[in-house]
């Protein structure tokens, strides 16, 4: 009997499930059908940002075809508007059903858009999933929305950003660089707050200013201001603050956070928290024959918090973790059929966050709050903390440790430095008794650490220096090539600076 897999999202995660079930497609032991609400072909949503301004083209977005997913039904201007459980079925907007023995919820997550005067509601958008909002405003989290900025950008406008996390400011850079004039708004003192302390924060504002990037800080956005155009529209002209700060711009581009898009989910029953609520088989809380993926996903242990009114934890964030939830999630459905224990989700540690940008390198993890200098209330145990600085010169690290290992760090312009800690965050390891090892790495005459090749580069798809390695030595060219081969570089985009290095370096080599 063929089992029957319907995916709910046709994004990263959802369409790398479905890769990883080709095999058992075409053995004839599964069918696939993945239901998507945009017209377009499945698309990396990561880099939509670098189709904005012109880095990026339609087909770099690409994450697949029909004709790449043989045996697999892709079904696209579709949206799903019933889950029918009793029934093992799924409604669609077309008025057709499809059945699932196993029904996989890849929806993602929905930018979160904030109540501000003047910003109108235009009704649903081309999928029926969001909403259309007053011409000159967008979020950024799809195709149409990206046209609105590269209109922008190709005629060197004023772009306003709402928000200042990791995306409002990667989006800043992209638009600096492209010859935009951006100015980022945030509620709070500093920029990315989440990921740094004050002293990188400085550093990175400093940084930031440098690179053409204006910060707008204590902004309390209050309203925007609207005019009517030759058309009689209404279009964006100039954000409004509680103070009476006035940024005015051609485009404001709302970057103030996501929430998982859980509505399905709710509807059909489903027990909800930050997501939908799935155990470590990533199988619903409320119905095993449901699972959960990406965005979207809150993992917890029900045996443990099924009481609980609040469940911690919540969804990752990263399409990194999501394509393992989507690679694990394949495997153990193979496995199931085969009659094999299945080995529980591993769920991954919070990753480490690096800001895309040609002119900053920043990389962060971990709790990187704690104070050096404070003092330590009696029986409590204060994290261990190194840091240097060098603000003039635009860098700064810090790390925190407990018993010497790596439970935190933040690096702004010491890419060297912010790689060899990336790779002993993400294996729970040591730091040197001397800290200062780790600075000389900036130093061109140093040589890397042992962690070489077995240290991973591109973090999204879990690709170590070494198989990137393997791959020019067998004949990977390009950095697309690369991506080709292994899939590095094909997420976010960080490592793609990396991946370049040392493609020149073996083109160099064998010259």
């Amino acid at each position: 009997m063929i089992l029957r897999v319907v995916v709910i999202g046709a994004g990263p995660v959802g369409i790398r499930l479905a890769e990883e079930l080709l095999p058992l497609v075409a053995a004839g032991r599964v069918s696939v059908t993945v239901v998507g609400a945009e017209a377009a072909d499945p698309y990396n949503r990561v880099l939509i940002g670098e189709y904005a301004v012109g880095e990026a083209t339609a087909e770099e977005l690409t994450l697949v075809t029909a004709d790449a997913l043989p045996g697999v039904e892709l079904r696209l201007s579709t949206r799903v508007e019933r889950i029918d459980r009793a029934t093992r079925q799924v409604v669609l907007s077309d008025g057709a059903t499809a059945a699932y023995d196993r029904l996989v919820l890849a929806t993602g997550a929905r930018p979160i858009v904030p109540e501000l005067d003047g910003l109108h509601d235009l009704g649903p958008d081309a999928t029926g999933l969001d909403v259309r909002l007053t011409s000159g405003v967008c979020v950024l989290r799809d195709l149409s929305d990206a046209e609105q900025v590269r209109a922008v950008v190709d005629r060197g406008g004023r772009v306003v950003v709402l928000g200042a996390g990791v995306l409002g400011i990667e989006l800043a850079l992209l638009l600096a660089g492209a010859g935009a004039r951006p100015a980022v708004a945030h509620f709070g003192p500093m920029p990315m707050p989440r990921q740094l302390d004050r002293g990188s924060a400085s550093v990175l504002s400093s940084t930031l200013a440098g690179a053409g990037v204006v910060l707008v800080p204590h902004t309390r956005a209050e309203g925007v201001i609207a005019h009517e155009d030759d058309t009689g529209e209404r279009r964006f002209r100039a954000l409004v603050s509680a103070d009476a700060k006035r940024i005015e711009g051609d485009l404001l581009v709302l970057s103030c956070g996501v929430r998982a898009r859980t509505e399905l989910a709710e509807d059909a029953g489903l027990r909800i928290g930050r997501g939908v609520l799935v155990d470590h088989a990533l199988r619903s809380w409320t119905d095993p024959s449901i699972h959960a993926i990406g965005d979207c996903a809150h993992v917890a242990d029900p045996s443990l918090h099924r009481h609980d009114k609040h469940v911690d934890g919540g969804p990752n964030g990263l399409v990194g973790p999501g394509w393992r939830q989507a690679e694990w999630l394949a495997k153990s459905i193979g496995a199931e059929l085969d009659g094999e224990e299945i080995v529980p989700f591993d769920e991954d540690r919070p990753g480490v966050v690096v800001l895309k940008g040609e002119r900053v390198d920043l990389a962060s993890a971990g709790d990187v709050s704690a104070d050096p200098f404070a003092p330590v209330p009696a029986g409590e145990d204060a994290p261990g903390i190194a840091l240097w600085a060098d603000p003039e010169h635009g860098t700064y690290v810090k790390m925190a440790t407990r018993e010497g290992v790596l439970t935190g760090f933040v690096a702004v312009g010491m890419p060297r430095t912010a790689a060899e800690l990336s790779v002993l965050y993400l294996r729970g390891g040591e730091l040197p008794a001397d800290r200062s090892l780790l600075l000389r790495l900036e130093d061109a005459d140093e040589t890397l650490p042992a962690s070489g090749r077995d240290a991973t580069l591109c973090i999204c798809n879990a690709v170590t220096i070494g198989q990137v390695e393997d791959a020019i030595a067998g004949g990977c060219g390009t950095v697309a090539e690369v991506g080709g081969c292994t899939r590095a570089g094909t997420g976010c985009g960080g490592c793609r600076a990396r991946i370049a290095e040392l493609v020149n370096a073996h083109a160099g080599a064998t010259a």
